[in-house]
C-alpha cells in the first residue's frame, strides 16, 4: 500500500510543515503522518481550509515509506525540505541544537 506524507510552506513566515494525524502543522518530518491513498485524500481537503484561510501555500502530497515508525520521504526533493539548504549542513533542520548558555 502506498503512504504519502502532505506538506506545504507556513505563510506567515515561509517554513516548511507537514501534516500530523491531529491535522496540525508540524515543522519536523519525523513529527509527520503517513496517510494511506484514502486517508491522504481526507486530508488533503481538509488541509485546503487552511490554504483558503492563508495560513498554508504550496500545499501537495508525496510518497513516504515508514522506517523504523517514522516518514521517510520516497524522492530526494522532500528529502532536502526536511532538512534544509543543501550546502550548509550548520544551517537548516539538520544543523545541531545551539549550545547551552
Amino acid at each position: 500500500m502506498a503512504l504519502q506524507a502532505i506538506t506545504a510552506n507556513r505563510l506567515r513566515d515561509g517554513v516548511v510543515v507537514w501534516r500530523a494525524k491531529d491535522g496540525a502543522w508540524v515543522e519536523r518530518l519525523e513529527d509527520a503522518a503517513a496517510f494511506g491513498p484514502a486517508e491522504a485524500e481526507q486530508e488533503l481537503a481538509a488541509a485546503r481550509q487552511d490554504e483558503r484561510e492563508n495560513r498554508i501555500v504550496a500545499l501537495y502530497a508525496f510518497d513516504v515509506v515508514v522506517e523504523n515508525g517514522l516518514p521517510v520521504p520516497v524522492k530526494i526533493r522532500e528529502r532536502l525540505r526536511g532538512l534544509g539548504p543543501s550546502v550548509r549542513s550548520d544551517l537548516g533542520k539538520q544543523a545541531p541544537p545551539p549550545a547551552a548558555a
